[in-house]
């Protein structure tokens, strides 16, 4: 048997060249063309009104917390609520701009429990960031009720979730602020990019201004006439911003993989049946809850065992040929979240139980049946009785 892995990008390859080879036949590769192509696709794609194509995610978190930061005069030393379980990147953004994460726990979605959020407020809490595991909406409009009711903006750290619909509608409607992760193992895999999609017009033109170091006219606006009646060269700094905007190489990496995105999440589902449908009945392999009416991405297939059993399974997988992850190990297990340790049980009990089986787009069949099979045996010879 070959190694399955966590993780396989799968590209377009002979797209992906064409749109590459339009770039460097035009001799604009960086911000402008492409990633202005794509953010109107992505816009069309997900009903969202406003895009900006940064160069990652995380960028993207940052930005908006520092945005929403300035915009709405928080203090330093404001909160945050967000979860432990989770990449540190989404909690770094907070503290990139002097807030303080503040963690609520989760539920059996792994992701926000509502009543934990709630439990968290403060009248020093300013927003609440949600993170969609594995493409899960979980109670996402649970809260963004509870956010729009107490007044804090909604951050969705959509990472997992392009292509993720909720009742038919793609994710990032209720959000103040949704940022999407193109990272080369995502579902719409690129080398490493991001999209920033605020609600507000206003903080869309800001974002743009901030990822491109606070400078009110970029070079493809310039270098096109878009601003025409002024000198090209001539533009002002509004910001102290960051060098963050994406540019049109990755960009073309995200047009050709654009087209492929249902069709990949599809299998991605019909992937993650196979899975459910090899593990429901057997006790000692806990599923994790997909929420009614989530339509998810499926960018994880996470399983959950006892946590004595769970580092052995994956060296045993390992032996096997077969490498999962762990999604995440919980942020307070670090020393600049350790202030929050013990806060938040479900999540960090949940840290030790969880495995992320491998789920990809060259997977077959017979491979997933192979990964299930090494699961059962392993925890039928081993069975703790959890």
């Amino acid at each position: 048997m070959k190694n399955i892995q966590l993780f396989v990008p799968t590209f377009d390859i002979d797209e992906c060249l064409k749109e590459i080879r339009e770039c460097l036949e035009k001799g604009w590769t960086g911000l402008g063309y492409k990633t202005i192509e794509f953010e109107n696709q992505w816009k069309e794609y997900t009903g969202l009104p406003h895009a900006h194509y940064l160069n990652s995610n995380t960028i993207g978190l940052q930005l908006a917390v520092k945005i929403f930061k300035e915009e709405n005069k928080w203090s330093d030393g404001d909160e945050i609520i967000s979860t432990p379980l989770t990449f540190v990147s989404t909690n770094h953004a907070i503290l990139y701009e002097g807030l303080k994460p503040v963690f609520a726990d989760v539920d059996d979605s792994l992701c926000l429990d509502p009543d934990s959020v709630l439990h968290r407020i403060t009248p020093k809490t300013r927003a609440v960031m949600y993170v969609g595991m594995g493409g899960n909406t979980g109670r996402l409009n649970d809260i963004a009720d509870i956010c729009r009711s107490k007044k804090l903006k909604f951050i969705l750290d959509a990472a997992h979730m392009a292509g993720t619909r909720f009742n038919g509608k793609h994710i990032g409607y209720n959000a103040d602020c949704t940022i999407f992760s193109y990272q080369a193992v995502k579902n719409l895999p690129s080398a490493d990019s991001g999209m920033i999609c605020f609600t507000d017009g206003e903080l869309d033109k800001i974002v743009r201004m901030y990822s491109w170091l606070g400078i009110n006219k970029d070079t493809y606006a310039r270098t096109t006439g878009m601003n025409k009646g002024e000198y090209k060269w001539y533009y002002d700094v509004s910001y102290v911003g960051l060098k963050a905007h994406g540019n049109s190489v990755i960009a073309s990496l995200c047009i050709a993989q654009l087209k492929h995105l249902d069709r990949d999440n599809a299998r991605r589902r019909e992937i993650s049946a196979l899975y459910d449908s090899r593990f429901q009945n057997n006790p000692s392999i806990r599923l994790i809850r997909m929420a009614t009416g989530c339509e998810s991405s499926r960018h994880l297939y996470q399983i959950a065992v006892d946590q004595i059993l769970r580092d052995p399974l994956i060296s045993y997988l390992n032996e096997k040929n077969i490498f999962p992850g762990v999604h995440y190990r919980t942020n307070t297990d670090y020393k600049m979240y350790s202030y929050a340790k013990g806060t938040c049980p479900k999540a960090e009990k949940y840290s030790t139980e969880i495995i992320s089986l491998p789920l990809h787009m060259k997977l077959t069949d017979d491979e997933v049946n192979y990964v299930a099979d090494q699961v059962i045996e392993y925890m039928s010879k081993n069975n703790t009785g959890a």
